[in-house]
């Protein structure tokens, strides 16, 4: 079986193309022939070496990947499930090893797996999985009451985009970040008020909202710079694991999407609300899979609106 994986970390030209042993389902599990599979940060950060704790115990290759939709050819024995063989289906990986969505098949839990939005091709759905439900476990671990208002940086990206809509449909008012150029993007995804990206994003926020905002999703990256838009007793949901000490009652939600990895009922909510146009999916561009040192490459060079797109 194919795999795309590295056996050292580094550049996106360690990215090569390997054959590991196919595995099979088992009980509780499903099996998928993967068509496509996400190009995300987290996915250039472990080729690059960033979680090389992750990797102890586990022989190269390394393979990347938490996106992947294709096609059910195997559930395993006794699992119970609404899916069936030929069904297409998106889902949420978690890579271990030469475990990961860049691969021909995947044995996945059936609870990771759920059928793609109607009308939208496999390419197109692998972009909802894991960001979706990244974007679902920071509302609700921030637990905004409808009407609340909600800052969210790095607007414009997969994450971000999620975030404001997900966040409208909570019935929350937010305000985003947008360069110049992402200003009509990002205001097309609903964002009540749009504010210049950059470290001063809390002055921002603070001339639109002058209370501070209820709270934040900090999709930039941006840390503790976003603690000063947010009022007193609120919180900040961060990815990447960032907390902090905070004054003022402030409390931080570090998002590990992990979690969320075997909620099917929240990953199918995600489906239906692609199909009521609720949430909208952007592919940037697709790449065949032995090319994902160039998809990487692309990638980290920063721009990329919508998500980059492996096909197997």
């Amino acid at each position: 079986m194919r795999v795309i994986g590295v056996t050292e970390f580094g550049d996106p030209e360690v990215l090569r193309v390997h054959e590991v042993p196919a595995q099979h389902a088992a009980a509780g599990e499903v099996r998928l022939r993967v068509e496509a599979a996400t190009v995300n940060p987290t996915d250039t950060a472990l080729r690059a070496g960033w979680f090389k704790e992750r990797q102890e115990g586990y022989e190269p290759p390394y393979v990347p990947g938490m996106d992947a939709a294709g096609v059910v050819d195997e559930i395993g024995p006794g699992t119970e499930t609404d899916l069936e063989v030929g069904d297409r289906v998106m889902a949420i990986v978690v890579p271990r090893g030469d475990y990961g969505a860049y691969s021909e098949h995947l044995v996945l839990p059936a609870a990771s797996v759920v059928r793609v939005p109607s009308g939208v091709d496999t390419a197109t759905a692998s972009t909802l999985p894991m960001n979706g439900l990244t974007a679902r476990l920071a509302l609700d671990e921030l637990a905004l009451e409808p009407g609340s208002t909600l800052a969210v940086t790095g607007a414009a990206g997969a994450l971000g985009g999620y975030v404001i809509q997900l966040a409208k449909a909570d019935g929350l008012r937010v305000i985003a970040d947008a360069a110049d150029r992402d200003r009509e993007l990002v205001e097309s995804l609903g964002a009540d008020v749009v504010v210049a990206r950059g470290d001063d994003f809390a002055v921002r926020v603070r001339e639109v909202e002058p209370g501070g905002v209820h709270g934040a999703v900090d999709a930039a990256l941006l840390n503790d710079k976003v603690e000063p838009a947010v009022r007193d007793g609120g919180g900040i949901a961060t990815v990447r694991g960032f907390s902090t000490d905070a004054e003022r009652g402030l409390r931080y939600f570090p998002v590990l999407v992990v979690n969320y990895a075997e909620e099917k009922a929240k990953l199918d909510r995600l489906r239906e609300q692609v199909e009521d146009d609720t949430l909208t999916l952007r592919v940037a561009d697709t790449y065949p899979a032995e090319r994902a040192s160039e998809a990487h490459r692309r990638l980290e060079a920063g721009g990329v609106r919508g998500r980059l797109v492996l096909t197997f």
